[in-house]
């Protein structure tokens, strides 16, 4: 069994690999959360850099702890490498797509270019795929 601890450094572990990708091939701009924080709070995206890779973080940590914590209750456990890379693969893409359509499209009114499209893409195909294999580390099961 997988404990909600083995989830959230999981997810922070995991959160780390994809902001790394994002920096990596992304426009070099602040993360999408900057967008949604200075939407609601005003300014420029820019001024919420920081505050918004904070919040990702947190997103980060809580889809992990739900992974870990989820997926046994549905009867899928960790155990073998494949199943766990390939269940957080599948987790990573989901929050993709979650995130495109709800909140880069919906919340916050953009329609992503290629380029955008690819960086939100690989970095959650990473976050996923880390995730995955550190939960099927069994540390701190």
């Amino acid at each position: 069994m997988t404990t909600v601890t083995a989830g959230i450094v999981a997810g922070l572990v995991a959160t780390v690999v994809m902001t790394g990708v994002m920096k990596a091939v992304g426009d070099g701009g602040p993360p999408p959360t900057a967008n949604l924080l200075a939407k609601f709070a005003g300014g420029d995206p820019s001024e919420h850099a920081m505050p918004g890779m904070a919040l990702h973080l947190v997103y980060g940590v809580g889809a992990g702890a739900v992974l870990a914590v989820g997926a046994p209750l549905v009867g899928i456990g960790f155990g073998s490498a494949a199943v766990a890379v390939g269940l957080g693969l599948a987790y990573g893409v989901a929050l993709m797509v979650g995130g495109m359509v709800f909140w880069i499209r919906l919340v916050l009114s953009v329609e992503p270019d290629r380029a955008m499209m690819k960086a939100f893409a690989s970095a959650h195909v990473a976050y996923g795929i880390v995730l995955g294999g550190f939960l099927a580390t069994g540390v701190l099961a």
